[in-house]
């Protein structure tokens, strides 16, 4: 009996029942999604790290490493392994790709994961173990040939294998690019015997043993130990950097952190969305159901089998929504983490596996848990009292009169105004209820579109102004004086930039010489406004300014690597930059005596004729094409906070609207009763909606800027942005939340036709 009469109740209520339901299977789905994303991300990552033996640490040296080097490193004690490293940019003949060549003596440590062709051989002289995702870029199969060139080394070789590599786990040229692009960037590694037939003799014996620039290394040590070990061992100062500083593992773990925290934000308003509309729903239903409630007692049904049924609603909600949810949750993981994902064009993995953290299941548990307990508390309130106080109609609370309803002014108002303001007073949690989706709906929409008016204004600053050249060309240093470098910026029309590695407390940074006479680099400063070099101090980034505790007019102290000089510098501003730098004008440089070599020039020049002294050269429209990536991915995730943010709008205010017209049922009746229209009745339910939605906009605006600036902060500091909303964000979003709380409005009010005025006036008050 009473499990027909629970199929009876759901087709009774079901829009409340369907909208519960889709709240909480969003809920979860959104909860689960999110957590799924940074999870799988996090196992993923571990298991290429993991086989392909990713190094903890750097050790890095202009001359080079000799084998004597890197047995003394191997000698350190609490150090596991280790390896001499190269990786040398390449141009590909008759192409203007750029491959990074890559030897590791030992790939126990920075080495390789096969995904089809040969294993590599150490010994081969001629083979090539290509990154899968560049050869698939440009249509290169095993057996194909490729030459490489870097200076007067050239390699010619045979693809034997497709890789990928940890080391390249996020394949960019530098800083300046934002996302991969395949099509123009890969690595390819070699044999250290490959290498060395590679250099032309008179070169191999001038270096000697020296080839190789880096020391890889796999420990536990932490960094300030290994550091003074390091450099007791090797007996100078080195520039070291730990995996949190390299790129393949600082971006990727920055997305893992990323997807935590916007796993404990959205997630979080969606199930407390969830929640507290279960709490109102399920009081209002057992209270509609008051009288069949009574009904049963005087039947002869027990409080406790009343109490289960009543109670097995919220549960059967809790469980459908729980399963569609869960669905949901993994279909929106599976959308961000697959092979030809989101996250698939900015991290390169073999494995693309779905993890669903253990504590996900743990938190759904509760959930339903708690669902089930707010069902059981709404209807235990209903069972008080003998059967025949069960019987008489749920009487809403006495409304008490207010100090305002006696002033003057609320004296004046119209009828339709007191009565949605006595309404919301009266039901309060409804009210409530019916702000907090509208303030959510905000959230997402101020917040979504507003990450995209900020990312716009990024782009539009650092890359469209500030990158005012054409093409950079990299030099060779090592071959290239500052006089030759300089002639060849003067032919170019360009300005030069020289680039050095220092070291601030233990920290690792960039030092950054610029001569601009030419306008082809801009910097801006924190209010994102264009300011020029000047030569009485240095400039450095927000980062190093918040980490240092300095600013504009103090003074800083660096020491160059391989060196034991110490340079003091005055702060002369505070700029916003893409890397952790500090940048000067040259004529500062010769000021303090810093010994620079100029390695970068930056031109107009498109066709750049070959010389010895340049290495390559990269476009700035290979640089932008890498955002159109970049843009893509915030778009689609945009347009889903936005789509979320709608059915979040649609599903609360129906939900509430139904609820707020079965609690004025009778009024309502009265209302018609007493000569009011259709029309006008609708107008009352639907400029009750109106009003809170223009409270919830003035609450969610500021709101959602919080928010963004929030995650801006937290999620995208190394990218140094600046909050920056357009007022079309703001339009569209009030636009967009008064559409969908007028319409569903509109789709409440008509449900005034079918009231039964006799039957509702019958009801006891």
């Amino acid at each position: 009996m009473l499990g027909k009469k629970l199929v009876r109740t759901f087709l009774q209520y079901k829009a409340q029942f369907i909208s519960m339901i889709i709240m909480v299977a969003l809920g979860v789905g959104v909860f689960l999604g999110f957590n799924i994303e940074w999870y799988s991300l996090e196992r993923n990552t571990s298991e290429i790290y993991e086989a392909t033996g990713f190094s903890d640490y750097r050790i890095y040296s202009e001359k080079g490493f000799s084998s004597e080097d890197l047995e003394a490193v191997l000698a350190i004690d609490g150090v596991e392994d280790a390896t001499r490293y190269l990786s040398l940019n390449t141009t590909v003949k008759d192409d203007k790709d750029v491959v990074a060549v890559t030897v590791s003596e030992n790939m126990n440590v920075s080495g390789i994961l096969l995904m089809d062709g040969e294993e590599y051989d150490p010994e081969s002289e001629d083979g090539l173990w290509l990154s899968d995702a560049y050869a698939a870029a440009n249509d290169i199969g095993l057996g194909d040939k490729m030459t490489l060139t870097y200076k007067t080394i050239t390699v010619t070789g045979t693809v034997k294998g497709l890789v990928k590599s940890s080391e390249y786990l996020i394949c960019l040229p530098d800083e300046t690019q934002l996302m991969p692009d395949y099509t123009t960037y890969g690595y390819a590694y070699i044999s250290p015997v490959m290498l060395k037939n590679a250099i032309p003799a008179l070169f191999r014996g001038l270096i000697g043993d020296s080839m190789y620039y880096q020391i890889n290394v796999k420990t536990e040590m932490d960094k300030p130990e290994f550091v003074e070990a390091a450099e007791k061992a090797l007996k100078s100062t080195r520039l070291v950097l730990s995996k949190d500083e390299t790129i393949s593992w600082a971006e990727a773990q920055g997305e893992v952190e990323e997807g935590k925290t916007m796993g404990s934000i959205l997630p979080v308003l969606f199930l407390a969305i969830a929640i507290l509309t279960m709490v109102t729903t399920m009081h209002r239903i057992t209270a509609s159901e008051k009288t069949q409630i009574g009904t049963l007692k005087a039947l002869g049904f027990r409080d406790a089998r009343i109490l289960r049924h009543y109670t097995s609603y919220a549960l059967v909600i809790g469980i459908v929504g729980s399963i569609f949810g869960i669905a949901i949750g993994y279909l929106l993981g599976w959308f961000i983490m697959n092979p030809g994902g989101a996250m698939a064009t900015y991290i390169d993995m073999p494995s693309w596996n779905l993890y669903a953290p253990g504590f996900c299941w743990v938190v759904l548990i509760l959930i339903n848990i708690a669902l089930t307990i707010i069902g059981f508390l709404s209807v235990k309130k209903m069972l008080q009292g003998t059967a025949a106080d069960a019987l008489r109609p749920y009487t809403p609370g006495k409304m008490r009169h207010l100090w305002i309803e006696e002033t003057k002014r609320f004296k004046a108002l119209g009828f339709g105004t007191k009565w949605n303001l006595r309404d919301c007073l009266r039901h309060k949690s409804r009210s409530f209820m019916t702000l907090f989706g509208i303030i959510g709906c905000m959230v997402l929409l101020v917040g979504g579109m507003g990450m995209k008016d900020t990312a716009d204004a990024f782009i539009n600053t650092f890359y469209e102004e500030s990158i005012h050249y054409q093409t950079k060309v990299n030099l060779d240093t090592e071959n290239t004086s500052n006089e030759k470098a300089e002639e060849i910026a003067q032919k170019l029309s360009g300005d030069w930039c020289a680039q050095s590695s220092v070291q601030i407390g233990d920290r690792g940074f960039g030092l950054e010489i610029y001569k601009i006479e030419n306008d082809k680099v801009r910097f801006s400063d924190q209010d994102m406004n264009f300011v020029t070099l000047n030569d009485d101090g240095a400039y450095i980034c927000t980062r190093i300014a918040e980490e240092f505790g300095v600013s504009s007019g103090d003074e800083l102290t660096f020491s160059p690597y391989d060196s034991d000089k110490s340079y003091t510098v005055k702060i002369a501003g505070i700029m916003r930059s893409m890397s952790e730098s500090i940048v000067m004008s040259y004529k500062y440089a010769v000021e303090i005596g810093f010994d620079y070599s100029i390695s970068t020039v930056f031109t107009d020049e498109t066709d750049i004729a070959s010389d010895n002294n340049i290495l390559n050269t990269q476009s700035k429209q290979a640089i932008m094409d890498s955002f159109d990536t970049f843009m893509d991915l915030m778009n689609t995730m945009i347009w889903l906070l936005v789509l979320a943010a709608v059915i979040l709008g649609i599903v609360v205010l129906y939900n509430l609207g139904v609820m707020s017209y079965t609690e004025r049922y009778r009024e309502m009746a009265t209302l018609k009763v007493v000569g009011f229209k259709d029309k006008k009745i609708s107008s009352l339910l639907v400029s009750q909606n109106l009003w809170l939605t223009v409270l919830g906009i003035l609450i969610g605006i500021p709101a959602g800027i919080a928010v963004l600036d929030y995650l801006l902060k937290a999620l995208a500091s190394e990218y140094e942005m600046k909050l920056a909303i357009g007022p079309a964000t703001y339009l569209l979003s009030i636009l967009l939340t008064f559409g969908v709380s007028f319409i569903v409005g509109l789709m409440v009010a008509r449900k005034n036709k079918h009231i039964d005025m006799v039957a509702a006036l019958k009801t006891e008050e």
